[in-house]
C-alpha cells in the first residue's frame, strides 16, 4: 500500500533531524499573522528566502550579544550553556 503524504513527510523528518554542512535543526513554531506577513515582505524586499532572512537576523542579534561578553567569564558560560526556555507566553527579546 502506498504511503500517504503525511507518512512520507514523517519519514523524511525522522531521517533528517540534523543535516547539512554544519548541521541543521528543524524549528517548528507559530507566529502572529503580522509577523509572518512581515517576514514574507522583508525577505522578498531583500531578495532572499524567509529562511535566509531569519538566519541572518538571528545571527546578527547573537553576534551583537557575544560582542558584549568577555571570554571565559560566568556571563559567557551562562549565555552559551544555559538551557533554552520554553514558554507559551508572548514576549520579546527586549522584555
Amino acid at each position: 500500500m502506498a504511503k500517504t503524504t503525511t507518512q512520507r513527510q514523517q519519514d523524511y523528518r525522522k531521517s533528517r533531524p540534523i543535516a547539512g554542512e554544519n548541521g541543521e535543526r528543524r524549528i517548528n513554531t507559530w507566529v502572529s499573522t503580522a509577523t509572518a506577513l512581515s517576514l514574507e515582505r522583508l525577505s522578498r524586499r531583500y531578495g532572499v528566502t524567509m529562511r535566509q532572512f531569519l538566519e541572518d537576523l538571528v545571527k546578527e542579534a547573537n553576534d551583537q550579544v557575544v560582542a558584549t561578553l568577555e571570554l571565559d567569564t560566568a556571563e559567557w558560560a551562562e549565555y552559551f550553556q544555559h538551557p533554552a526556555l520554553r514558554s507559551n507566553k508572548t514576549s520579546s527579546p527586549s522584555g
